[in-house]
């Protein structure tokens, strides 16, 4: 085991495995590119970045052709769920949990796809290629985003599905937080990617199944509050959760307080980290006074 640990004094706050995104628009499905400002592939230009493919986006006739076919195919599935059903057959929809099938920024979403956009010397390009789905191997590897309240790190790791709890960490990029200017969420169809932008104006677009847990201390940037400025009260609760969850000495929790006075209390246990899903957090919330905040008094900014 050799998991990617934080510096003394250093907060570690979410993992998740990453890549960069793929087209979902008919136009673009499958597909992404890496641009510069003028939007020229500089694939080619990355350093140290292994041959992958070239694409290009398909033709309006093209796209209509695609579009025949699928609707063919769901006339074809709407039948068979038809007869199923009236023939008794027990069948279960599937209902979408996120996403919108409204594009925000067109131009970058529909009629092309960067997942890397910078000019010369922009931090975008200094992001590794193992985030490629086209270059890297999935199957047997991942890579991994974590946050802290310092940086933003990258990690490859081996996978295999049958042992999730093999972690052997190699880092491969990391920036300080100071170098990130924004980070946005991006529900476009499946509503999983997000765009990181930098100080210098460069960007990437990300992906990640659970975007949520990972992006959370990035796009609000919740302020964190040290377990000494708490009161007794407040302590103790958070002592008493810690006790329960089974938290180890080598760990500690992550106290935030949110803009209408709870606070959220995360404990990233060190055994529920995978290959598969990262950092799993155990969590609750208090008031000012230590109380747990039961689901119903929960406020927007909670959740």
């Amino acid at each position: 085991m050799n998991i990617w640990q934080p510096d003394p004094g250093e907060t570690l706050l979410s993992r998740a495995p990453v890549t960069f995104a793929t087209g979902a628009a008919a136009r673009v499905k499958g597909m992404r590119w890496f641009r510069d400002t003028h939007r020229g592939d500089i694939q080619h230009e990355l350093t140290g970045w292994p041959e992958g493919p070239s694409f290009t986006p398909r033709s309006a006739g093209d796209v209509a052709a695609r579009k025949s076919v699928k609707g063919a195919a769901m006339a074809v599935s709407a039948g068979v769920m038809a007869f199923l059903s009236s023939a008794g057959g027990n069948v279960a929809t599937p209902s979408r949990s996120g996403g919108s099938d409204t594009p925000e920024d067109a131009s970058n979403e529909v009629e092309d796809f960067p997942v890397v956009w910078a000019g010369p010397g922009g931090i975008a390009r200094t992001l590794p290629w193992q985030l490629d789905p086209s270059r890297f191997d999935q199957k047997h590897h991942r890579t991994h985003a974590v946050v802290t309240d310092r940086r933003l790190v990258i990690v490859q790791l081996p996978f295999d599905k049958k042992n999730l709890q093999a972690i052997d960490d190699e880092v491969l990029w990391e920036c300080p937080r100071s170098d990130i200017n924004r980070v946005e969420l991006k529900d476009f169809k499946d509503g999983d990617d997000f765009t990181v932008t930098f100080a210098d104006g460069s960007w990437c677009r990300l992906t990640c199944n659970w975007r949520r847990k990972l992006t959370r201390y990035l796009v609000d940037a919740p302020e964190l509050v040290l377990l000494d400025s708490l009161g007794p009260q407040q302590r103790a609760a958070v002592s008493e959760f810690a006790t329960k969850s089974g938290m180890p000495s080598s760990a500690s929790p992550i106290v935030s307080r949110n803009t209408c006075g709870h606070y959220g209390v995360d404990i990233l246990l060190p055994s529920r980290f995978t290959s598969a899903f990262g950092a799993s957090e155990v969590s609750f919330l208090m008031d000012s006074e230590g109380r747990e905040v039961g689901v119903d008094e929960y406020h927007p900014e909670d959740l």
